[in-house]
């Protein structure tokens, strides 16, 4: 009764890797020189080799907004190949049950707040992500479809923004809150009186411990009827530069934050109603603070060993 965890080495993967071990579940991984994840042969071949009792589609092309927004052919390119090769590929080899990752920005750019899952396609979605924003709700709507037409058990969770241990820590195509570490980490290093922030600091962020979302989702993968999809987040957010500042005194820098208005803010809210998975049972634990430092020294140890994703 294997759990196939696509993207085992990412963020998430990783959490989810954490996790099933720490219940004592046997898992299936493949590195990308073992599958191409967006090859359709690869992929059938590999799943009615192995033929697994879950699969957790945890692989994506991810990226902050600069990456989303000078890559978009890219991003839903990769993403929709990932989500239809699994997801069909798991129906043609009997796979029961799909659970599929998706993102909270499927959801429209002015949603109401907090967002209900369904919101979904109501209005027009945030430009600087929707290549990959479309990408993801096709994958939670083939598995809707899927699970209507077919019987099978293939569901969605929409996590908030993640953050935690074996992030991605590129210059330019990481996520706000890795991003804003390594600046932090080198504006310190290098005695700089300044960061500078992008856009004006207002918009406000929802973020998650990726351990508090690998316990979500096995937490769904244990319930007989659970939704087609649901939110997952900690229901509470902050500001980007509260956010910056939180950082900034977790790596202990203790220079002058400036925001930079000519570059974009992206979506000006998104916090997710998580009533929903709540009703079923589960709650986050990680306390963000608690969550933040030990990223920060996640972040130092891989720079000491050189596994840092830079």
């Amino acid at each position: 009764m294997k759990t196939f965890i696509s993207g085992h080495r990412g963020m998430v993967g990783s959490a989810l890797v954490r996790k099933a071990e720490s219940l004592g579940l046997e898992t299936l991984t493949a590195t990308r020189a073992e599958l191409d994840l967006t090859s359709q042969p690869e992929v059938f071949a590999f799943l009615e080799k192995h033929k697994p009792a879950t699969v957790i589609i945890a692989a994506a092309k991810v990226g902050g907004i600069h990456a989303n927004s000078t890559y978009p052919a890219d991003f839903i390119y990769e993403n929709l190949a990932i989500a239809a090769n699994l997801i069909e590929g798991s129906r043609r080899v009997g796979v029961p049950r799909v659970l599929f990752l998706g993102s909270s920005c499927i959801y429209p750019k002015l949603a109401p707040q907090p967002m209900p899952e369904n919101c979904l396609l109501t209005s027009p979605l945030e430009t600087t992500n929707e290549a990959y924003a479309i990408a993801k709700i096709a994958g939670l709507k083939m598995c809707q479809h899927y699970r209507a037409q077919h019987g099978l058990l293939y569901h969605s969770a929409m996590p908030t923004n993640l953050y935690g241990p074996g992030d991605n820590y590129h210059a330019e195509n990481s996520h706000v809150i890795p991003a804003l570490i390594r600046r932090f980490h080198e504006a310190k290093a290098n005695n700089a009186p300044s960061v500078t922030i992008w856009g004006t600091g207002t918009p406000c962020r929802e973020f998650l411990h990726t351990d508090d979302l690998a316990n979500a989702c096995f937490h769904l993968l244990s319930l007989t009827n659970p939704p087609d999809w649901v939110n997952v987040g900690t229901g509470t957010d902050l500001t980007i530069l509260d956010l910056a500042k939180l950082i900034s005194k977790t790596v202990g820098y203790p220079g002058e934050i400036l925001t930079d208005p000519t570059k974009p803010d992206g979506t000006p809210k998104k916090l997710l109603d998580i009533s929903l998975i709540e009703s079923t049972g589960w709650h986050p634990e990680i306390p963000f603070e608690t969550g933040l430092a030990g990223a920060y020294q996640d972040f130092l140890a891989s720079l000491e060993s050189g596994a840092a994703r830079l």
